[in-house]
């Protein structure tokens, strides 16, 4: 299907959305939508016969468990209600734990690379087949941008997508962006990671902006587009003319000129053509994957199980303050751990925005000191929740205007009496049990 340019709705730019001209269609993040309405303005452009597709965020198909149908369900109706021609999710793990390793879940508030090694790609595979037969559209799915590598992997990003794809018959949606990323942060070409993809399968194409601090490239969503990334999308468009090419922006949203000026960025890009752009190759060919083990008698619960065993493992160490794992690069974990708990710490101020309100420049250090010793187990709101219990059994915060309207916010969404120091202790005493 033909889908031509287009830009994330979001809420915050929906005015200039809907003003923009020449967008063909746009996605809106599926988890941010109800099952039974759409946002008027979303409802507007579809009258206007704009495309929407729902992109999903949090069903989490490279984890080691099974795809929940409850989100399958949610994700589908969204799909119906849009009336669209496909849908998108990420390939990644968003969560880890369980009865799998005998622990509690814990939640990562973010996309989280899978292993390329072939016990990973069974897992994700089998995931993927049950999405697709719980989904009323076609699939297709993500390569996510990463600040850490895994250790001992069998396949390159090329190899390991080409394989999902030969094997499910799933589409791609590729975000150059993220391949730019990796190739900053991991040091993969993106020229041999096109060359080794299937670029036949490509649903879409993402473009997002990022920043560089440090030697790390930060996939923000909410910087302009740099011409590194502009290039990876030259290196796509020489190889294939992508069905549709879409701007994400997620966060310090510019003026409607600027995102304008972006998209004509993008439409000069995919015009220059093949002839127009100059083709770099990698420096010779590129690895043959190792072959695929046979699999034993233990069959796909087993990889499942080796699967669930390492992502938590490695979830733990960025959000529970567990060891590094070992084959991991201790410094960039370190930053990928911060990341996550500003992500968090954003996250939380955007579904609870009276949260940093009544804690003014208090809030951000008091909730990254919450976040070191509480891992998010339930989601954001939950989390904002919990956070606001944490301050009010501490007799926080210490203004007591600002203590009493923290009170009556808990109180509205929580229950109606404020938390004591007895109830906390006695819950921290249940979580610790059901985690046994």
């Amino acid at each position: 299907m033909k889908l031509g340019i287009g830009i994330g709705w979001r809420p915050e730019i929906a005015d200039e959305v809907e003003a923009l001209p020449g967008i063909d269609w746009v996605e809106a993040v599926a988890e941010n939508l109800c099952g039974d309405h759409l946002p008027a303005s979303l409802a507007r452009l579809r009258e206007r016969g704009v495309t929407v597709v729902p992109h999903g965020v949090s069903l989490g198909l490279g984890g080691a468990e099974r795809p929940e149908p409850g989100r399958l369900t949610a994700l589908a109706e969204r799909a119906a209600l849009l009336g669209a021609p496909l849908v998108t999710e990420h390939i990644a793990f968003v969560r880890a734990g369980g009865p799998r390793t005998a622990s509690p879940v814990l939640e990562a508030g973010h996309l989280l690379p899978v292993p390329r090694t072939w016990a990973a790609l069974d897992v994700l595979c089998e995931n993927v087949r049950i999405a697709q037969d719980s989904l009323p559209v076609p699939l297709a799915l993500e390569n996510i941008a990463a600040l850490i590598s895994w250790p001992d992997e069998e396949l390159t990003e090329g190899q390991f997508l080409a394989e999902l794809v030969e094997r499910t018959g799933v589409g791609l949606l590729i975000d150059v962006a993220n391949l730019h990323t990796n190739h900053v942060n991991r040091g993969e070409d993106p020229a041999t990671a096109l060359d080794e993809l299937p670029v036949e399968a490509i649903a879409y194409v993402h473009v997002a902006g990022g920043v560089e601090k440090d030697g790390v490239w930060h996939d923000t969503h909410a910087h302009p587009v740099t011409a590194p990334v502009l290039d990876v999308l030259a290196e796509l468009r020489s190889r294939v003319s992508p069905p549709g090419v879409l701007l994400e922006r997620d966060d310090d949203f510019p003026p409607a000129g600027e995102l304008a000026g972006e998209l004509d960025a993008i439409r000069a890009t995919l015009d220059a053509g093949p002839s127009g752009v100059p083709r770099t190759r990698s420096a010779g060919p590129s690895p043959a994957p190792a072959p695929a083990p046979v699999r034993g008698a233990a069959g796909p619960d087993a990889a499942r199980d080796r699967v669930a065993v390492a992502q938590a493992s490695l979830l733990s160490a960025l959000v529970a303050g567990a060891p590094v794992p070992e084959g991991f690069d201790q410094r960039r974990l370190g930053v990928q751990s911060r990341a996550l708990a500003a992500k968090r710490a954003d996250v939380v101020a955007k579904v609870a925005p009276e949260l940093p309100e009544i804690l003014g420049q208090g809030y951000r250090d008091a909730f990254l000191g919450y976040a070191k010793a509480r891992p998010m187990s339930a989601g954001y709101r939950r989390d904002a929740l919990d956070f606001a219990e944490q301050l009010l059994v501490a007799g926080r915060p210490e203004d007591g205007a600002a203590r009493r309207r923290l009170t009556y916010w808990w109180q509205d969404r929580a229950a109606p009496r404020p938390p004591r120091r007895t109830t906390r202790l006695a819950r921290a005493a249940r979580s610790v049990l059901a985690g046994r």
